[in-house]
């Protein structure tokens, strides 16, 4: 596949320009396979010198001081726009940070994009499973194994997550509100009988 042996020690091809060249012509790199770069000293010669990409966010003289340029909406704002890190300001501003967030924390904890959560809202007739009346605004999923059940509104999503996913709570809960109390038996002094 990347190297062709040949009489005089082979053949490699880059994975740039695609030619076949010897092995003589790309540079050592010892933690792939073979020991060596999977482009050539060509090809990395001209990536390496290619012209600067030109700034799109205009030259730094144009920010006054105490203001900073946002790279999302390319607006100059003051510092209080900005959120803090170790090494100064965020390259983005509140506003820009916060328009992407919801979709971010999406993808981050559910592997979900906006169209595929609609897809699931839109399935579930745009209300909540559990009371079919709320509209579902939370991503509900299995705390053991990660999986996305549906959407559910922000009081069914909690009230699961405060019976800790756990089934046997949640018929024990429907009884209690059955009227069927929970009401252990007591068989000898220190035991009792679950009732069933």
């Amino acid at each position: 596949m990347g190297v062709l042996v040949s009489g005089d020690g082979g053949v490699k091809r880059c994975v740039r320009c695609g030619e076949y060249k010897a092995r003589a012509a790309f540079t050592r790199k010892r933690s792939n396979l073979d020991g060596l770069q999977r482009h050539c000293r060509d090809c990395a010669t001209r990536y390496h010198c290619r012209a600067p990409e030109p700034q799109v966010l205009g030259p730094k003289g144009n920010v006054p001081a105490g203001h900073k340029r946002c790279r999302g909406c390319g607006e100059v704002k003051p510092h209080n726009a900005w959120h803090r890190q170790g090494d100064g300001f965020a390259s983005r501003c509140k506003a820009c940070r916060a328009a992407v967030a919801p979709a971010r924390h999406l993808w981050r904890r559910y592997g979900l994009t906006e169209t595929d959560r609609d897809e699931l809202i839109a399935a579930q007739g745009g209300v909540c499973c559990i009371c079919l009346s709320a509209p579902a605004t939370q991503v509900d999923h299995c705390h053991k194994t990660g999986r996305v059940r549906g959407v559910l509104c922000f009081n069914c999503n909690s009230g699961l997550g405060l019976l800790r996913d756990d089934p046997a709570a949640a018929y024990r809960a429907a009884d209690y509100l059955e009227g069927n109390a929970w009401k252990p038996t007591l068989v000898a002094p220190g035991v009792y009988r679950l009732p069933s």
